[in-house]
């Protein structure tokens, strides 16, 4: 009789946040926990954290004293997303989400985007298989560093500077880790995104170390484009592009854009990950918190679920990780959609779309 294999053990910290972040967070949850009791050759161990923007408000911290020691401890964390209307925006960014992502060194941001099957794009020359990118983001530092300041408020002759910072280690380790991501792809061609013709200090030194760590990837096929001609080429020739590396700001703005041309950013997933896996990497949806559609059941969960799967796939299980994307194309396929995808459904009809046909794929593998 073969003995029966060990279960992995996974820890899972979840943290919806504000807006729709609860909804679509809780949604994940439920597909991952049905996933879970399907596969079997894994468990999902959660934790909910509720620190949100209506923490802040009562507390004055989004992140208690000890919070970020004790978030430490889990394998991954499923975040929803910041941000409230009587709340400034800067404070809740860096109150919360890159109050995690800085400290635990979650330097490459990584943002896959396709056109799913049963959607479309924007595009009226694109479909299925013709926009499939990844975009890679430096996470770290570059124009989100945090540095600089305000003199003479409230005075006509008040000055603002916002620094943006390019560090050689900082700018190797986000290129070494793009060239890596586009050698693992099939098409293996990578570009990287500046706009080193006006900013000709940090941009010129990130297009010098694309140059230097391309030599150790002969086998990737790279190219480079200023961010404005970029913009033109993701619409106009979306084919030519496969992995796409760039700065904070650029790569924030881009992959917006990318999500938009795929069909909505109501599907489009991030990674913040730390490569060294000494600290746990955060999962989350593009999409923000939404607070016009929050609470009406609305929200797209799609996002939630390819992050996921995304986070799946980082833990080890990438045959859980691609049922379950799968699944989530099928059921877009079979045109149970919310709204921003031109459909009527809601979350949990979407949900349970999801859970359901799930169980029909792994009857499947059990038949086999």
């Amino acid at each position: 009789m073969s003995p029966i294999p060990l279960q992995t053990t996974y820890s899972i910290a979840t943290m919806g946040a504000d807006g729709i972040g609860p909804e679509v967070v809780n949604a994940g949850v439920q597909v991952l926990k049905k996933l879970e009791h399907l596969d079997g050759s894994f468990k999902l161990e959660f934790e909910d954290y509720d620190w949100s923007s209506e923490t802040y408000k009562k507390t004055g911290k989004y992140i208690p004293d000890g919070g970020l020691e004790k978030l430490k401890k889990h394998d991954a964390i499923l975040f929803g997303a910041v941000g409230a209307p009587d709340v400034p925006d800067h404070i809740s960014l860096w109150g919360l989400r890159l109050a995690i992502c800085q400290p635990f060194q979650q330097y490459a941001n990584v943002r896959p985007t396709k056109i799913f099957r049963g959607t479309s794009s924007p595009l009226r020359n694109a479909s299925h298989g013709d926009l499939d990118w990844v975009i890679i983001r430096e996470n770290s530092e570059g124009e989100y560093a945090g540095q600089g300041g305000r003199s003479h408020q409230g005075k006509p002759w008040e000055v603002a500077t916002e620094v943006s910072i390019f560090s050689r280690h900082a700018v190797e380790r986000i290129m070494r880790f793009a060239f890596e991501s586009a050698q693992q792809r099939p098409r293996k061609l990578l570009t990287v995104v500046t706009k080193s013709n006006a900013q000709r200090n940090g941009m010129v030194l990130w297009d010098e170390v694309a140059q230097e760590i391309s030599k150790e990837f002969p086998y990737v096929k790279w190219d480079k484009m200023l961010v404005d001609a970029m913009t033109c080429r993701m619409v106009l020739d979306p084919k030519s592009l496969d992995t796409i590396v760039a700065t904070n700001l650029h790569a924030d703005i881009l992959s917006d854009l990318a999500a938009a041309l795929a069909g909505s950013i109501g599907i489009a997933p991030t990674s913040n990950l730390d490569p060294t896996r000494e600290n746990p990497s955060m999962f989350e949806p593009i999409h923000g918190s939404a607070f016009d559609i929050t609470g009406k059941g609305v929200a797209n969960p799609v996002a939630t679920f390819w992050t996921a799967s995304e986070m799946l796939m980082w833990l080890g299980e990438k045959d859980a990780a691609k049922r379950m994307m799968d699944a989530v194309e099928t059921v877009t396929e079979n045109g149970i959609r919310t709204k921003d995808l031109g459909g009527n459904a809601g979350t949990q009809e979407v949900t349970d779309a999801v859970c359901h046909v799930l169980e029909m794929i792994y009857e499947k593998v059990r038949t086999k």
